[in-house]
């Protein structure tokens, strides 16, 4: 049943319209006779907004009431998310096209003017009525999609790996979405005693196709990791498994930058591959800052992926940051400032718990477009 309110202080024109809306068919009719017993019917007893959600699919207001108009009236509604999509037909006796454009844009979803036409009245119930179900089925669609997002970035979040703690070596993130879902992606593996590989990737553009892309390509990249030691060629067999995708080409090029480093903590060797992705920062337990350049071209660009394996040595300690280019955008204005930032943070901070790390990524005043992720690796 539809439930109608009708606001009108005249006695006779709620009379007319219940009549009329009673041999229509619409039974569920409730009645104001100004604007104040309106909001007691919505719930609007305070300040603070709607007590209750109301049971209203649909107000008839009139333009003209003492104390409160209509116009007035309808601007009020238009303030609580709880009832702005209930439709407001204004009823008015004025001819004026400027104070009926101001009721639309008020709110308003529509207008009929006095005296009342049944056959007017009732199409323009109807359209406003059949735009209400229309914006209802939307909105419940809205949020059943938002509940099937949630539920993605929950299974998303599960698959990063969790902090590691061993006696030489702690790896731990911090990782922000810019949206639900996010197109970053970082792993680690302990690949042998004193051995450990690490995985950051930057997926094209962010969002679900992006998250979709890296659920993938992280339920390959163990299979990868354990089937050869070489930096290279896991860049390597990670390209050949995304091209896979590409084969019956329908899919859209997509790519993603990547760097992958093995660290060995008895040989005391850091060994990477960089496929296009921002260069990672290591500080050696000296004070000096080498950087993990690109080696290659991103993985998915092209068919076969040209990609080398560098390597360098530490003495006993050193500290390592992996980062996406979204977290570069965040520390500094250039890319240079970016870089010098994350590196004296790696010296100064014990830890990614620290403020200066969360400032780090959450800069004050920021709405960031870009999914953001860090590795911290501490060689001990």
């Amino acid at each position: 049943m539809l439930n109608v309110l009708v606001v009108d202080d005249n006695p006779t024109n709620v009379m007319l319209i219940r009549e009329i809306l009673r041999k229509a068919g619409y039974t569920g009719v409730q009645s104001a006779a100004s604007a104040r017993e309106m909001y007691e019917v919505l719930g609007l007893e305070g300040p603070v907004g709607p007590l209750y959600v109301p049971d209203i699919d649909l107000i008839l207001l009139d333009m003209m009431m003492p104390e409160i108009d209509g116009l007035e009236a309808c601007r009020t509604i238009q303030q609580y998310s709880e009832l702005r999509d209930i439709p407001i037909i204004i009823v008015t006796a004025i001819g004026d096209s400027h104070m009926l454009a101001e009721a639309l844009d008020a709110g308003a979803a529509d207008y009929v003017t006095k005296p009342i036409n049944r056959i007017e009245l009732l199409a323009r119930i109807r359209l406003a009525l059949r735009l209400k179900q229309e914006k209802d089925w939307h909105k419940e669609r809205d949020r059943h999609i938002r509940e099937e997002l949630r539920l993605a970035a929950r299974v998303q979040t599960s698959v990063l790996t969790e902090p590691l703690s061993d006696e030489r070596i702690t790896i731990d993130a911090l990782y922000q979405p810019s949206e639900e879902l996010a197109g970053d992606l970082y792993a680690w593996f302990k690949l042998g005693e004193g051995r450990y590989g690490i995985m950051i990737i930057d997926m094209m553009g962010h969002g679900v196709s992006s998250a979709l892309l890296c659920m993938f390509i992280a339920s390959v990249l163990r299979d990868a990791v354990v089937q050869t030691e070489q930096p290279d060629m896991v860049l390597k067999r990670l390209n050949t498994k995304f091209h896979q995708l590409h084969m019956n080409g329908n899919l859209m090029l997509y790519y993603m930058t990547a760097l992958y480093v093995v660290v060995d903590t008895n040989e005391r060797t850091i060994q990477y591959a960089n496929a296009g992705h921002p260069p990672g920062i290591v500080m050696m337990e000296d004070g000096r800052m080498v950087t993990l350049e690109s080696t290659g071209y991103p993985v998915g660009m092209f068919p076969d992926l040209e990609v080398d394996t560098h390597a360098l040595r530490f003495d006993s300690r050193a500290r390592i940051a992996l980062y996406t280019d979204g977290l570069l955008e965040s520390a500094g204005a250039t890319v240079e400032s970016a870089m010098e930032r994350i590196g004296t943070l790696l010296t100064q901070e014990q830890s990614l718990k620290s403020r200066a790390w969360d400032e780090l990524l959450h800069p004050p005043g920021e709405e960031s477009e870009d999914d953001k992720c860090l590795v911290w690796v501490d060689i001990h």
